[in-house]
């Protein structure tokens, strides 16, 4: 049972919402405040799959908007708040420990991005480039880190359509980062289905797979927590409830799981937003 959980707090709901092929109408915008929790967690995929020292907590608190610059364009950005700790030994027994407790408040990887639809007859194709800055911070003591320690660059083509009461859409793009780190394929695809009035099911597959080109050599204690350490990948599937409280305000919960990974927690994130539409 153990590789069928759950990973990565941003697997859920706003990435996969930030990578579909649709764009707000002119001075349209959308907000979204999320928080992801990956609660106590102490495995790690891998070929053979191995345990972290302490056991970890990797929360986030997440602003998500999107703005219409035009009809066809709109700019996207992300502000995470991580949330991490490091707390108790997994081995109790332990005599030497290599990191300590931790916990630690602070910004992850800020994302702004521009998205341009290309065609729209019936199917949607769009373009976008997003980047993430290097904001995160680390303490070499815990081996705490709350953002991968780079610039990314992420240029994606999405491809979607929207049906009576349901719709489709994928995307697929590549991670390409600063500092050493490997880049990054990018495959994912989504089905939503508008259950009844005011709420929508969706569910999602989403994957990554290292390209194994970075030469990174990590500090041993970030291999200690896992967190945003080099060449991670996943092969990961999961669950949104959308539920529409008024055309302009709403709420969404979300649960992704793995069939498979490397250097990514095995543990269940769940999220939860509010959205407003203006």
């Amino acid at each position: 049972m153990n590789n069928v959980k759950v990973l990565f707090a941003l697997l859920v709901c706003p990435t996969l919402f930030a990578q579909s092929p649709w764009t707000k109408k002119k001075k349209e915008a959308y907000v979204q405040v999320s928080f992801t929790s990956i609660a106590n967690y102490n495995k790690l995929f891998g070929n053979p799959a191995y345990s972290t020292e302490r056991n970890i907590t990797d929360n986030t608190l997440q602003l998500y908007t999107e703005y219409g610059i035009s009809d066809k364009t709109t700019i996207i950005a992300s502000v995470p708040v991580k949330m991490v700790a490091s707390e108790g030994l997994v081995d109790e027994n332990s005599l030497i420990s290599f990191t300590t407790e931790e916990s630690k408040t602070a910004l992850g990887n800020l994302q702004l991005g521009v998205k341009h639809n290309f065609y729209n007859k019936k199917w949607l194709i769009s373009g976008q480039l997003n980047v993430e800055t290097n904001t995160g911070t680390y303490s070499n003591q815990s081996g705490l880190r709350t953002g991968y320690d780079a610039w990314t660059f992420t240029p994606l083509i999405s491809v979607g359509r929207g049906f009576n009461g349901w719709y489709v859409q994928s995307h697929t793009g590549v991670d390409i980062r600063t500092n050493n780190y490997s880049s990054n394929f990018k495959l994912g695809g989504e089905v939503g289905y508008k259950a009844i009035d005011w709420l929508w099911v969706a569910g999602f597959l989403d994957g990554v797979m290292s390209l194994k080109n970075g030469d990174r050599v990590e500090s041993f204690t970030n291999t200690l927590t896992g967190l945003y350490v080099n060449d991670q990948s996943y092969a990961a599937y999961g669950l949104k409830l959308i539920g529409e409280i008024s055309p302009k305000l709403g709420a969404n919960v979300g649960i992704g799981g793995a069939f498979s990974g490397r250097n990514v927690a095995q543990q269940t994130a769940l999220t939860f937003g509010v959205y407003y539409k203006m």
